[in-house]
């Protein structure tokens, strides 16, 4: 249960290990992280964890002890903080899925064993003026239109899933570079990095911990941050302040602008971006159509 009196941190991890009973995994997080007020949601699959949370800052050091003991390949696992500590869940879910994170892959079968080599911040920003080098950026293409490293490309897909299936064929040019693959807390370019490195890519390698380790441990060290604009996030927060650059437009006006909202009419709830007069203009729907049919 949310209370507005209790000061709480988002934080996010992942793990690849096995995980041989999974409902049994799920019944005890569930157990635990409704005693600890912990919200958020939780994906448990026989090939790892993925999850997303809100914990109060004063159960920070009880729930980081409990899961680092739940698996013996938790040890030690990298928990990222949010970039910042706005209402980002509400509720609590804890799930059983046939994978971590969905990727539609059939004719490949993934060892996390076999990923690419993790880069530290100020491994990042040498190779980011390193000509022979290449940032792939792993999100959808709404996450990467509201920030991203200026030298990023941006492999064609709305989905994870689209990605995978257009990556080889779309990195194929840049073979002979050393490619550097980011995300959001790392998780999609353990599969995608192990992915190309099954069709031969030699030099692979990804931000460790993703965007939000970068940010963080860049601050830490007084590193510079090479990431602009804002961090998409998949909670309530909708994103995460890095950077005053802009790079997308508002939808309706066309200025730029780049925060995202949901259209107010229920039946459409579109994500899109709409600057602030605009929302005014339109009460916060993404059309003229929307607010009529509303009304």
């Amino acid at each position: 249960m949310l209370s507005n009196n209790e000061f709480r941190v988002t934080l996010s991890f992942y793990k690849y290990c096995d995980i041989y009973d999974p409902y049994n995994f799920k019944k005890i997080i569930y157990k635990v992280f409704n005693i600890l007020n912990i919200l958020g949601r939780v994906y448990i699959s026989r090939e790892g964890i993925n999850a997303q949370i809100s914990v109060l800052n004063t159960n920070y050091h009880i729930f980081k002890k409990f899961i680092y003991k739940m698996h013996h390949d938790f040890k030690g696992m990298k928990i990222n903080r949010g970039l910042n500590n706005k209402t980002s869940f509400f509720i609590l879910k804890v799930k059983v899925k046939n994978k971590i994170v969905a990727d539609g892959l059939l004719n490949f079968k993934f060892n996390y064993k076999n990923s690419g080599i993790y880069l530290k911040p100020h491994e990042v920003n040498n190779m980011l003026v390193d000509k022979k080098a290449i940032f792939v950026d792993l999100r959808n293409d709404y996450e990467y239109k509201i920030g991203h490293f200026k030298k990023a490309i941006h492999v064609p897909g709305s989905t994870f899933r689209d990605q995978l299936n257009n990556m080889v064929k779309f990195l194929t040019p840049y073979k002979n570079k050393s490619i550097v693959m980011y995300c959001t807390g790392g998780i999609r370019c353990e599969k995608a990095t192990a992915l190309i490195k099954f069709h031969n890519f030699k030099n692979v390698y990804h931000i460790e911990g993703g965007i939000l380790n970068y940010v963080n441990e860049s601050h830490r060290k007084n590193l510079p941050i090479k990431f602009y604009g804002k961090n998409f996030v998949f909670d309530n927060r909708i994103s995460e302040f890095i950077s005053s650059h802009i790079f997308s437009l508002c939808e309706t006006c066309g200025q730029h602008y780049n925060d995202y909202m949901n259209c107010n009419n229920y039946f459409c709830h579109r994500l899109f971006l709409q600057c602030k007069n605009c929302y005014i203009k339109y009460s916060g729907y993404c059309s003229i159509n929307c607010q009529i049919k509303y009304i």
